[in-house]
């Protein structure tokens, strides 16, 4: 069985008779699920099962409970989700070219994929290509309801099988797509019937294209493609070949250019010093090329330095139309050299890590009118012009923003606010959500204890059975997280907790660490800040950055990062950036399994030694 293709089209069709699906990057794929097997199948015919062991795993978890509904069949998208509308190709690319199992197994740790289900074709056996899709969805829903699936997408949610979303709207879907630069969106008519290794104007495909502007270095007349590159730094980067897009008309004009102006340097290739823009339609960037690149336009009014690997990273990352960017080029942090732009393209990445912390809380945050090195200020009260899409939330005589969205992020990023602190609870209750040990050491020069006060206390919590998060302040010290089941322990149980943790502690090694609240008396001890973790008080949120001199960054790290050569320096915007390409964020299952956590009775414990003692 083959999939049912679609065709590609610059506009979204409007009417009733339509319905509207986010277009994912990766992987279309066809699930076979027999009683006896189950098969993952590309729309070439490959079995996909050994690449994408996670999902095959997941299926095998949820299989007592599917087994009366089979056989089925479930047409849908392999996806690396980065939001919930956006699919990193890269990643289900390379997972694809994987073979070797122990280093497909390492990526799945690193980078699970969804199945993203879109379409349903066979059920109990019975094919269901002869009804409407309307219908199809209909009973795929009613399906995904009766398993207890997701009939939602959240790149958050560890259910590797989800349903898409519908929506009768292409412009609300349209807009989310360009907030959260997805790959584009699909119309489908109601009324379609699915019919396999068909290209079918039933279902149509709307992409999202980027624009970048490059210049045209090369041409090779063997096979007619032009080579375009950017500057980064005082370097040409080659970063496509294209001919695609070009009239009969412009593609004759710009090889006779080559050709009479060019340097042969190949037996049919030409070069051509940098003095040319283009324009260049792309979906993405993926390993060393634009994806997909087809001609646009030329500019002959860009000067060729404004083709670098900064505007690039802009062009196909472009801010959504609700944000008008002001002063991009000012300087926030000299010593990073990073400005505005920068700042708020370093927000756009971390938007799907820092949002979960962000989300439902009252925000206090730091600006920077001026950039890191001038004057700043705390903001709980929101200024009295904000945008419509910001939420408010009045608590007695405050209105605090709650930042839900990446758009009310980069807003806040406009406005310089550089860092984003956070209580200890959301906004739907009165007890915290987590609990956070504040390890403070006198300065950066004694970062050290802040790593062995961790490691201990990691020790500590692991006796208690307790899952635990760490993390760099982005200042001098660390925090050690513990989440908690939502509104169930009360500020004065958590105390109870942090406490006995902290006290054990210096009981231990009271050379090292202290409670004293007074700087001056801490004789160059690591402060363990148990107070702090209170009604009211606030932590600098997972992914913020600080307004110190190079803007570090609050950076979540995995336990065994905590070692002796771990600085706070190493953890700057583009190392940051860099990072997230390359590893997993480590509080990506914060809330995964906190049902679990054994804190009832531990805190039980804790409380029936504290009564003895007072006995």
């Amino acid at each position: 069985m083959k999939p049912m293709l679609l065709t590609a089209a610059t506009d979204i069709p409007i009417g009733n008779e339509w319905l509207y699906e986010t277009k994912y990057d990766g992987f279309r794929c066809i699930l076979e699920w027999e009683r006896d097997e189950l098969i993952l199948k590309s729309r070439n015919g490959k079995i996909l099962n050994q690449m994408f062991p996670e999902i095959i795993s997941y299926c095998n978890e949820i299989q007592e409970r599917i087994t009366s509904f089979l056989p089925l069949t479930l047409d849908g998208e392999l996806v690396s989700l980065t939001n919930n509308y956006q699919s990193n190709f890269s990643n289900v690319q390379l997972r694809g070219r994987m073979k070797k199992q122990d280093i497909i197994l390492k990526h799945v740790q690193q980078f699970p994929c969804h199945y993203v289900v879109f379409d349903f074709l066979k059920y109990k056996g019975k094919k269901l290509t002869d009804l409407t899709l309307t219908k199809r969805k209909q009973k795929l829903n009613n399906l995904f309801k009766k398993l207890y699936l997701p009939t939602t997408i959240s790149y958050e949610d560890c259910n590797r099988i989800q349903a898409i979303d519908v929506f009768d709207d292409s412009e609300v879907l349209w807009n989310k797509i360009n907030v959260s630069n997805g790959e584009g969106i699909i119309a489908k008519q109601k009324t379609s019937y699915w019919i396999g290794d068909k290209r079918t104007v039933d279902w149509i495909k709307i992409k999202n294209w980027r624009t970048v502007s490059v210049i045209l270095t090369k041409y090779d007349k063997s096979n007619g493609f032009f080579h375009g590159a950017v500057y980064k730094k005082d370097d040409l980067i080659e970063i496509v070949t294209f001919r695609h897009g070009l009239k009969e008309e412009e593609l004759k004009t710009l090889s006779i250019l080559f050709q009479s102006n060019g340097t042969k340097i190949g037996k049919e290739i030409w070069e051509l010093e940098p003095s040319i823009c283009v324009e260049i339609d792309c979906i993405s960037f993926e390993g060393k090329h634009l994806r997909e690149p087809r001609f646009h336009a030329f500019d002959f009014e860009k000067d060729i330095s404004d083709c670098n690997w900064q505007q690039m990273q802009r062009q196909l990352s472009p801010l959504p139309p609700s944000i008008q960017l002001t002063h991009p080029k000012k300087p926030i942090w000299l010593a990073s050299n990073i400005q505005k732009d920068d700042y708020l393209h370093y927000l756009q990445v971390v938007a799907p890590y820092f949002l979960p912390f962000l989300s439902d809380r009252l925000l206090t945050v730091i600006r920077f009118p001026h950039g890191s090195s001038g004057e700043s200020f705390y903001q709980k009260n929101s200024p009295d012009t904000i945008p419509g899409f910001i939420t408010i939330k009045q608590v007695e005589d405050i209105r605090y923003i709650v930042c839900n969205d990446i758009e009310s992020l980069l807003w806040l990023g406009n406005q310089l606010a550089l860092e984003f602190h956070i209580p200890f609870q959301t906004i739907h209750s009165n007890k915290p959500s987590e609990i956070v040990f504040d390890l403070d050491p006198p300065s950066v020069n004694e970062f050290s204890l802040a790593i062995e006060a961790a490691l201990r206390m990691k020790a500590v919590l692991d006796q208690f059975g307790l899952q635990s998060f760490v993390k760099t302040s982005g200042g001098k010290g660390m925090q050690v997280y513990i989440p908690l089941p939502i509104n169930t322990f009360s500020y004065e149980d958590t105390r109870v907790f942090t406490e006995f943790v902290c006290n054990f502690l210096i009981e231990q090694d009271p050379q090292w660490f202290t409670s004293e609240r007074l700087k001056k008396n801490r004789q160059k001890k690591l402060y363990l800040d148990y107070v702090q973790h209170s009604e009211g008080k606030t932590i600098v949120a997972p992914y913020s950055p600080r307004g110190n001199e190079k803007g570090l960054i609050a950076t979540p790290l995995n336990w065994d990062e905590v070692c002796g050569s771990l600085k706070p320096e190493l953890f700057t915007i583009p190392s940051v950036l860099d990072r997230l390409k390359t590893q997993a964020n480590p509080f990506r299952d914060f809330r995964q399994g906190v049902e679990e956590q054994k804190f009832a009775d531990v805190l039980t414990q804790l409380k029936e030694l504290i009564e003895k003692q007072t006995i």
